[in-house]
C-alpha cells in the first residue's frame, strides 16, 4: 500500500470538476482519502482533496463556478501549488451530439465522450447574417501532447476499446455500490442505469415548450418556466421522436442482459467547448456538421492551455431545449469510471512522457 505523501510535490494526477453532482461521482473512485495539505501558494484560493486511486497520488478541485474563466483561473494556480503535476482529467457530464456524418452508430446517453481536441465553438464575430468562428492557429486550442495522442489510438482499436469497456464495467459497478452502502431513501439509486426508456431524442426543430391555449409561450418564443420544467409537464409531443436503430438495440439488450445495457459505449473524437448552454437542437447540428465534434460543454477550453490534459464526460441531454438533470448523476458516473479505467492503464514516466499498459483480466478494484 502507497504511504500518504509528506508534500504536495508528490501529486501526480489532478481531477477537475465543476459541479458538485461532478465532484460526488469522482470520490468514489478514491481508493484513500488524506488530509493536511492545506498549504498552498500565496493567492491559490481553491478548496483540494486529496487521496489515491491505484499507485497515484491525486488531487481533486471542485471549481468555484461553471465556465471556461473559473476554469482556467482556479487550473492556473492548481499547476503552480502542485508543480510536478504529470496530468490532470477534466470529468463530468456533457451534452452529446446524437449524429455526426462520420458516425455510424452515434450517441446515446449515458455514452462517454474522450475529448481528442478541443473546439471553442464561441469564440468568433458575429456577423448581420451569421456568426463565423474564429480558426486560425492562433485562436484554436493546441493539440493533445504526442503522447496522449498515440495513447488514444490505440483505444480506437476494437482490441483497445473492449479492455477499455470492461474496465469501465467494473469501476461503475463499484461506484453504484459504493453509493448504496452509504446511502438512504431513494438517492440509492442515483447512480442507477435509466433506462432507455428515459433516453428521447427530438427533432431538433421540435422546441421544448408550454403548449394549448392560454400559454406564455409561442411559436416562436419558450418562457424560463418551462425551461425548467420536464417534457410531459409541458406537454412535448413523442410523435416527434427520432427512431433510433442503436437505441432499438440498446433496448433489447437491456431486456435480455440488464447489466449489460447498462454499460456505457466510449466514444473518442473532437469537443466543443464555451461559455454557452447549448439548448438548441437546430445550432447543435450546425456546429456539429461543421466542425465535427461529438459533444458540448463548458470548461475544456480553460483546463485545456493551463496543464497536459484529457476530458471525460459522459453524456447527459442532447444539447437541445429539452435539455432535462435526470440523467446526470449516471452519466457522472460514467465519466468516473472511465477515468478510474485510464489510471488503471496509464504509466506516467515523466512530465510529458505517458504509455498504456494493458492489465490481465484478472486485475480487479482492490
Amino acid at each position: 500500500m502507497n504511504h500518504q505523501p509528506v508534500a504536495r510535490d508528490n501529486f501526480e494526477i489532478a481531477i477537475v470538476t465543476s459541479l458538485p453532482l461532478e465532484y460526488n461521482a469522482a470520490s468514489y473512485i478514491f481508493d484513500e482519502f488524506w488530509d493536511g495539505f492545506a498549504n498552498t501558494v500565496e493567492g491559490d484560493s481553491n478548496y483540494y482533496t486529496h487521496g489515491r486511486i491505484g499507485k497515484y497520488n491525486v488531487v481533486l478541485i471542485l471549481l468555484p463556478g461553471i465556465g471556461k474563466v473559473h476554469a482556467a483561473s482556479s487550473t492556473a494556480t492548481l499547476n503552480m501549488s502542485y508543480r510536478n503535476l504529470r496530468l490532470a482529467f477534466l470529468i463530468g457530464i456533457c451534452g452529446g451530439v446524437p449524429f455526426t456524418h462520420k458516425q455510424t452508430n452515434g450517441v446515446l446517453l449515458g455514452d462517454v465522450i474522450i475529448g481528442s481536441s478541443i473546439v471553442q465553438f464561441d469564440l468568433g464575430r458575429e456577423y448581420p447574417t451569421r456568426f463565423l468562428r474564429k480558426d486560425s492557429s492562433l485562436d484554436n486550442m493546441g493539440r493533445l501532447s504526442k503522447d496522449l495522442r498515440t495513447t488514444l489510438r490505440f483505444f480506437e482499436t476494437d482490441r483497445g476499446l473492449a479492455q477499455l469497456r470492461e474496465k469501465v464495467a467494473i469501476y461503475l459497478g463499484h461506484i453504484q455500490r459504493a453509493h448504496s452502502m452509504r446511502c438512504q431513501g431513494r438517492s440509492c439509486e442515483r447512480y442507477n442505469y435509466p433506462g432507455t426508456s428515459e433516453d428521447k431524442l427530438f427533432e431538433a426543430t421540435y422546441h421544448h415548450r408550454h403548449r394549448g391555449s392560454g400559454t406564455c409561450c409561442s411559436e416562436t418564443s419558450t418562457c424560463e418556466l418551462a425551461y425548467l420544467a420536464s417534457c410531459k409537464d409541458v406537454g412535448c409531443d413523442e410523435s416527434h421522436l427520432l427512431p433510433r436503430k442503436l437505441l432499438d438495440v440498446k433496448r433489447t439488450m437491456e431486456e435480455q442482459n440488464p447489466k449489460e445495457a447498462g454499460i456505457p459505449t466510449i466514444h473518442i473524437g473532437p469537443i466543443a467547448s464555451g461559455d454557452t448552454v447549448m439548448r438548441c437542437g437546430e445550432a447543435r447540428d450546425r456546429i456539429a456538421r461543421i466542425e465535427e465534434i461529438l459533444a458540448f460543454e463548458m470548461e475544456a477550453a480553460g483546463v485545456w492551455g493551463e496543464i497536459p490534459s484529457l476530458v471525460v464526460k459522459g453524456v447527459s441531454d442532447y444539447a437541445d431545449s429539452h435539455k432535462q438533470k435526470r440523467w446526470q448523476d449516471y452519466a457522472a458516473a460514467t465519466a468516473a469510471a472511465t477515468l478510474r479505467a485510464l489510471l488503471g492503464l496509464v504509466q506516467l514516466h515523466g512530465k510529458s512522457q505517458i504509455s498504456w499498459s494493458i492489465l490481465p483480466k484478472c486485475y480487479l478494484l482492490k
